[in-house]
């Protein structure tokens, strides 16, 4: 079934509505699993969430603070709650799944003040089987046609000491990248700032993770603890601290979203996200094309010995737009040479790599049009690096000269900051590349919101600290550090994570290399990377030769970017994870582990009936001394086996199920 119900006749019903008495409104999930309570106190609107009868979130105050009017909180009442339920299904351009049940329970309740100014702000909440979600719109109204937002009061109560997974901040300007801290909630400092998703475990194994959905026209949320209780808290919009949000009426703030199950893996295989988004607004998906790409300033800009002298030139280029030919790699990334960027700018790096009148023009000794031509004839399409700052100012102008060229996509970089500012510019972004045919990689920026179910020319975010770092940190990152992105960063959406480095060491022989990084996971770990992190746009960062002829490399040409179905047969948090995704009738199955040796058995009774082949690639038994040796194998299974993994200290393991 399916609802639909349009936001003038929504309010023509509560203005004509009676004030309902102040009772206990109530909202189950459809498998009648997770309960939201409501009620109003003359202090403020209160909710509870409960899952199977065991309170989550204890009684939970909710508001808003503006500037003109002070706040919205006391005093208020209720008019005629308006209950809908909603079963449909819709297809995604771009994700972990192809097609999403979007099953939930909803009700609205219009807010009234009881005050001279009686502003109404409706309260939306939608319950899933797999978590719950709420938001604040507020309709057109006589006497209130502009706000400024101070702060939104939204706070999460939660039941008992949870074990907390989660980022620390102490400002708002960052690339949201550090180490996740694993802690009882009671030990987070006050007032520092928690970054979103963040994991909570409660007693029992029951989960619940905290992001935002349809961040859109709003400032980015984190949490801040206060008094034992988790606070919703605004990114100031630029040069202040007290304005966070500034809007015309009508207008709604992002879906505050709770994923909840006592299994983890549903959490990962949930699609709540982009189901609170809106559908996307173009027709043609044609030229959507997700994909790997080469991103060769993370191996040092390597070249071979040649003739050429490498730089910002056709020749480079076409070194590594031959290798995706040879290889089926959709992409190459132009971006620079020797840390400079590709196109005309006054900075000394990438990160200063502005331009001042914001028009895109190419450095002397490269041809734009000669390298897309020649990747178009190759069967490569072409993607750049900007930095944020270069393009922004004239988006129409660049974006026109870049479809002119041929170009199929970029990397925005250097964003740093989810004021509500920064989130316009990335939407505006986001909207005028998809006029001109361009996909969309954000770095140096904030999580994902499901927006790539709008705007689906969004195929990627960094968002988190990845194998970058491994150019100059003293140690490289490690497998414990991967393992927990499933469970937390990646709850939001993709992550581009620097993939694909080929060099593993053993952890007492890392040194820091910024041309030819080394790694630490074994390559199987590396391998398993590519399914159990989701992007849209998965990288190769290393050089060619890293990869012809190496083990594993067949692997990598192989795996796609996008899936029909996304499971989780077994996951522990921070100790490993399996997870399965389906392209077409293939499945592809990733083990990913932490630091300790560990064996796993994996049920294939997810298949169809029939048998498969099954290519195995594990870690070789002298992976402690030789991390990049793998075993690869072929055998048939079916739905009725159960495999056994050995997965080694900081390794993994993947295979690809063909049917036969």
């Amino acid at each position: 079934m399916k609802f639909f119900l349009t936001l003038p006749l929504i309010i023509l019903l509560f203005i004509a509505g009676p004030v309902f008495p102040q009772k206990n409104i109530q909202l189950e999930s459809p498998d009648g699993n997770i309960l939201f309570s409501f009620s109003i106190t003359e202090k403020a609107p209160v909710y509870q969430v409960a899952y199977k009868g065991s309170i989550l979130i204890e009684d939970s105050e909710l508001g808003l603070s503006f500037k003109e009017k002070g706040d919205f909180g006391p005093g208020l009442h209720s008019l005629g709650p308006l209950f809908t339920e909603v079963d449909e299904m819709y297809d995604l351009v771009v994700g972990k799944t192809k097609s999403v049940r979007n099953q939930y329970h909803e009700v609205i309740i219009p807010l009234v003040e009881g005050s001279e100014a009686k502003r109404q702000i409706n309260l939306v909440v939608r319950v899933f089987n797999d978590g719950l979600a709420f938001r604040y719109e507020f309709p057109e109204q006589k006497n209130w046609s502009v706000y400024t937002l101070t702060e939104e009061n939204s706070t999460f109560n939660l039941s008992g000491d949870p074990t907390v997974y989660t980022l620390l901040f102490e400002n708002y300007t960052h690339s949201h990248e550090g180490p996740y801290h694993m802690l009882p909630l009671s030990q987070v400092e006050p007032g520092l700032l928690m970054d979103m998703p963040a994991l909570f475990e409660f007693p029992g194994k029951t989960y619940m993770a905290i992001t935002e959905a349809a961040l859109r026209d709003y400032a980015g949320m984190y949490l801040v603890k206060h008094d034992g209780i988790l606070r919703s808290q605004l990114s100031p919009l630029p040069g202040q601290n007290e304005a966070k949000v500034k809007a015309s009426l009508p207008h709604r703030t992002p879906w505050r979203v709770m994923m909840i199950s006592g299994r983890i893996g549903a959490l990962i295989e949930s699609n709540m996200l982009t189901s609170l988004n809106e559908p996307a607004r173009m027709e043609d998906f044609s030229w959507i094309k997700p994909g790997k790409t080469t991103f060769h300033w993370w191996n040092g800009d390597v070249t071979p010995d040649t003739t050429f002298a490498p730089g910002i030139n056709f020749e480079t280029n076409k070194y590594y737009i031959d290798f995706c030919a040879r290889n089926n790699i959709d992409y190459h990334a132009v971006i620079g040479y020797g840390g400079m960027a590709w196109y005309v700018h006054d900075g000394t790096d990438y990160s200063t790599a502005r331009v001042d009148d914001g028009v895109i023009r190419q450095v002397p000794g490269l041809d734009m049009q000669l390298v897309c031509d020649y990747a178009k004839q190759k069967g490569v399409g072409i993607h750049v690096w900007v930095h944020w700052e270069a393009i922004y100012p004239k988006l129409e102008e660049n974006f026109a000269q870049f479809e002119k060229w041929g170009i199929s996509g970029m990397m925005v970089d250097f964003m740093d900051r989810d004021d509500q500012e920064m989130v316009n510019i990335q939407e505006e972004i986001l909207a005028s590349a998809a006029k001109h045919k361009l996909y969309i990689q954000f770095h140096g920026s904030f999580k994902p919101t499901g927006l790539s179910r709008t705007y689906p020319n969004e195929f990627t975010r960094e968002g988190t600290l990845n194998y970058e770092v491994n150019k100059w940190r003293k140690e490289g990152l490690s497998p414990d550090h991967d393992i927990i992105m499933p469970f937390t960063r990646l709850l939001a959406g993709p992550t581009d994570y620097h993939l694909g480095g080929f060099r593993a060491v053993p952890e007492s022989e890392f040194k820091t290399q910024y041309t030819r990084p080394l790694m630490v996971g074994t390559r199987c770990h590396m391998l398993a990377m590519y399914v159990v992190l989701e992007s849209y746009l998965a990288s190769l960062c290393d050089y060619p030769a890293a990869y012809e002829g190496q083990q594993g490399f067949g692997f990598l040409k192989e795996v796609p970017t996008t899936w029909d179905e996304t499971l989780v047969p077994d996951a522990e948090v921070g100790n490993y994870i399996t997870i399965a995704r389906r392209k077409g009738t293939d499945w592809y199955i990733g083990s990913l582990n932490n630091g300790e040796p560990r064996t796993i058995k994996v049920p294939l009774d997810f298949l169809a009936p029939g048998d498969y082949t099954a290519e195995i690639y594990t870690d070789a038994p002298d992976v402690a001394q030789n991390p990049n040796h793998l075993i690869k194998q072929i055998q048939t299974v079916n739905r009725n086996d159960v495999l056994t993994l050995k997965l080694a200290s900081g390794g993994g393991q993947v295979m690809r199920l063909v049917r036969q």
